[in-house]
């Protein structure tokens, strides 16, 4: 199996020839997206679910050469030791065999905006991603460094080991990590130009007088500025960053927009 099984939950209903559920599909949108959005229930005596932005990665401890493309992963979630999100209570689900707090989470990466006929056509290109999963705290050392190793390298290629790294003692007590396993996800994408209500296409007096097309968007990153404190000039993995990330945002945003 190289998907994700299709479920009540996870099928995409709204245009459905947008859903997707490869692994691959789903694994890179949320290794991309620089800010993960985690939706969870705080409290059995808070009706108000919560929703924070919080960085993350794909990954296998137990098989850190897995391929993301045709094998499942567990999501890893760094945060500080104190945050709610880490002292959630486990699920009390009968069907959850690993014991773990439910958690929601989404991924979004904006390709371009779409400006129509009419306003109601106006669209936008994007890939999404939408998980659900059960998180357990990572206890042991040589995951927990596997982890924060792996959502490093995952924002920044090879900035762990061009750091003062391993961690010391303080630093490792004052962080947290989350294993989640993930149980179904699902992508939705979509690319192209405007879609226009027929009656429109046909009508000379609003095609001559309104743009139509696709703005591509994509995130960039700008020229590195050095803290007061460095001493060091921009090494090359950080060079590599700023112009392998612009390059890729802006080809994928005007493949989106071509379709």
């Amino acid at each position: 199996m190289t998907e994700y099984p299709k479920g009540v939950r996870n099928t995409v209903n709204r245009y459905r020839g947008r859903g997707v559920y490869d692994y691959n599909t789903i694994h890179t949108i949320v290794n991309t997206s620089p800010i993960l959005h985690v939706s969870f229930v705080p409290s059995s005596g808070d009706p108000f679910p919560t929703i924070l932005p919080m960085i993350g990665a794909m990954g296998s401890f137990a098989s850190p050469s897995a391929d993301p493309s045709s094998e499942a992963l567990d999501l890893f979630l760094h945060g500080y030791v104190s945050s709610r999100l880490m002292r959630l209570p486990p699920s009390e689900d009968v069907g959850d065999s690993e014991g773990g707090a439910p958690l929601c989470i989404s991924a979004t990466l904006l390709d371009g905006i779409v400006l129509a006929l009419t306003p109601n056509h106006h669209s936008m290109n994007y890939r999404s991603a939408v998980l659900h999963g059960y998180a357990t705290l990572v206890t042991s050392p040589e995951e927990k460094l596997y982890a924060m190793e792996l959502v490093t390298n995952n924002l920044v290629p090879a900035r762990w080991e061009n750091t003062r790294v391993p961690p010391n003692k303080v630093e490792m007590q004052s962080t947290s990590i989350l294993r989640v396993k993930i149980v179904d996800a699902s992508a939705k994408i979509r690319n192209g130009g405007p879609g226009e209500d027929r009656k429109d296409e046909k009508d000379d007096n609003v095609r001559g007088k309104v743009w139509t097309g696709v703005i591509p968007a994509y995130a960039v990153l700008g020229e590195p500025v050095p803290a007061e404190t460095n001493r060091v000039a921009v090494p090359p993995h950080v060079k590599e960053l700023v112009q392998g990330w612009n390059e890729e945002n802006e080809r994928k945003a005007k493949a989106a927009a071509k379709g």
